[in-house]
């Protein structure tokens, strides 16, 4: 660690860049493309406007954000790997580092567990949690506990999903007849093995995983192991700062009055602000890069046609999707201020 942090609760630099994606505020935009892979991310940049010149900043965590313009609206691509803890160091440090509305597409890979071909785009309307049970024995078994525990489900964006695909199909090329599925349930993952079926070297107590999840939840076609998590933040996130009795909470073991009050006071009032505050929008395209019943496998010349066509759509989807000004990170100081369009717009202002 080079910087001196400043707070433990939510650690930044003193120059306000957060601890783990190192970015600070104008450095990521409203509109952000979330993939794993650095080579996607990189794929997808090269699709971007020519000017500005695109900001790029790769984390000592191994987080990688682009920054720039798509058709001259500011527009970011994070890359964060795999798995829920960087989905979550994802969405929480961009919404510290962001005002106004934030719109998220997840752009990756996924298994598919039913007869769908490899190269297909599925795009979950709804996402549910598959997870490990850690209380469970996985070295003796136990008659008490199961193995794995289901969630219930979240909802993409419904908007956001609607214009995700209708921009996929006005960008698909000719040439390619894949099949786009918009109306599936997806199956987030705390591991690509064990909570994913697979049977490995481990006792996992696994062997009839998926066929319990297929039963368990209608319509679930994919595996994979962030959609959830990005799902579950964005309608959990209510844009309301906590109240600082939650930072600092009274010395006494129970609430004051007065204390009481001020929390019923704060809870009261959220329905007369929802209108105006800040929104998380979050919705998802996985490309079905392996299929778990019959073991096929998506080659790389498919990959390449696949993600240069995802890659567009999913561009496309987010620059056109509205976001009313006053919803919009700041002009001034942001790696896009330089624009021609946004130039324009300060002299008019």
């Amino acid at each position: 660690m080079k910087d001196r942090i400043q707070d433990a609760n939510f650690p930044k630099t003193e120059d306000g860049r957060v601890y783990h994606l190192g970015i600070r505020a104008g450095e990521v935009a409203n509109r952000i493309i979330t993939v794993g892979s650095i080579s996607r991310a990189e794929g997808i940049a090269k699709m971007m406007d020519a000017s500005p010149k695109l900001f790029s900043l790769y984390s000592e965590r191994g987080f990688l954000t682009i920054t720039g313009c798509y058709k001259s609206v500011p527009l970011s691509i994070v890359c964060i790997g795999m798995g829920a803890p960087n989905a979550d160091f994802f969405i929480r440090e961009v919404r510290e580092c962001l005002s106004g509305d934030m719109l998220v597409i997840r752009l990756g890979s996924c298994g598919c567990l039913t007869d769908l071909p490899v190269g297909s785009l599925v795009l979950p309307a709804s996402s549910v949690a598959c997870t490990r049970n850690v209380d469970f024995d996985f070295a003796s078994g136990d008659p008490w506990e199961v193995p794995y525990r289901l969630s219930k489900p979240i909802s993409a964006d419904p908007d956001l999903h609607e214009a995700l695909r209708d921009a996929l199909e006005v960008t698909r090329p000719p040439s390619l007849k894949n099949l786009i599925v918009s109306n599936a349930v997806n199956a987030s993952t705390d591991s690509f093995y064990s909570s994913q079926g697979r049977q490995t070297s481990f006792q996992d107590h696994n062997a009839s995983l998926i066929d319990h999840l297929k039963a368990a939840v209608p319509s679930l076609t994919t595996l994979e192991m962030e959609t959830f998590w990005i799902f579950h933040l964005a309608v959990s996130w209510g844009g309301v700062k906590q109240s600082s009795l939650a930072v600092n909470p009274p010395s006494s073991s129970g609430k004051s009055r007065e204390a009481s009050e001020k929390v019923e006071g704060l809870h009261s009032g959220l329905d007369e602000d929802i209108p105006s505050r800040p929104v998380i929008r979050a919705a998802a395209a996985q490309m079905v890069f392996a299929s778990r019943s019959s073991q096929a496998f998506i080659s790389p010349e498919q990959v390449n046609e696949l993600e240069k066509w995802s890659g567009r759509g999913v561009l496309e989807a987010l620059s056109k999707f509205d976001i009313s000004p006053e919803k919009l990170h700041p002009l001034s100081g942001s790696v896009w201020e330089r624009t021609e369009p946004f130039k324009a717009l300060r002299a008019s202002l």
